[in-house]
């Protein structure tokens, strides 16, 4: 039950710990959470576990977290904001595939123990993270859309802007994350693993966004809350 238990556990350490980036560093902090979340997601999914009866890759509770954060800069800060939000995790992206791909250029000493291990982890990086860069950038660059749509569409309805945030953070995000399963895994995949563990990688990680999804919730009534207290935090 290690793998479980430590999968529980990292839902609330991640998203406890962007809630808290921007408790103390405000809108700088969700920035570059995002750019930590990016980053590590594309490092961590190299591994395969086993967990839940299935076979899975690491990194969908922490890249979770980046759909968080553009929601909770929806909510707080508005579309704009959310949307840079984005563009910077893709630079952020961008930069890593750019910088780790560069150490190779070296050649290392001969009393080096560093270089072939490192390859041998980064040597898929690039394949891996410009499949992730193309499914994080169409599904957040949705997930913001749909999450000012819905929000639009329940200010119409209910008369009410402030309420249902449950309806437009879920109803954006569980759309966003199929997207995101279905593009990042059979792009960076196919061919690496064979079909029926893609299948139980594409089912489980589905799952596990389903529940990530719903367990976010609570944390963007948290930050919207303690933006209202704390209305400092609101400035530039």
């Amino acid at each position: 039950m290690q793998n479980e238990l430590l999968m529980i556990a990292s839902i609330f350490v991640f998203f406890g710990g962007l809630v808290a980036f921007f408790r103390f560093f405000g809108k700088q902090g969700i920035f570059a959470w995002t750019v930590i979340a990016t980053i590590a997601a594309n490092i961590e999914v190299l591994i395969l576990v086993h967990a839940f009866g299935l076979d899975t890759t690491l990194g969908n509770v922490i890249f979770a977290s980046s759909f968080l954060a553009t929601d909770m800069m929806s909510e707080i800060f508005g579309k704009k904001e959310a949307s840079r939000c984005v563009k910077i995790g893709i630079l952020a992206n961008v930069t890593f595939i750019l910088i780790s791909q560069s150490w190779f250029l070296y050649i290392p000493a001969a009393g080096d123990t560093m270089a072939e291990p490192i390859r041998t982890v980064f040597s898929n990086t690039p394949r891996v993270m410009l499949a992730s860069l193309f499914a994080y950038a169409i599904c957040e660059m949705f997930d913001v859309w749909a999450y000012h749509a819905w929000w639009k569409w329940t200010e119409k309805k209910f008369k009410d802007k402030k309420g249902y945030l449950w309806v437009r953070n879920n109803g954006s995000t569980l759309v966003s994350q199929l997207m995101n399963v279905l593009v990042f895994n059979l792009l960076a995949f196919a061919g690496v693993f064979p079909w029926d563990t893609i299948g139980e990688i594409l089912v489980f990680g589905y799952g596990i966004f389903v529940i990530t999804t719903l367990m976010d919730t609570p944390f963007v009534y948290l930050a919207r809350r303690i933006s209202e207290k704390h209305p400092e935090l609101l400035k530039d």
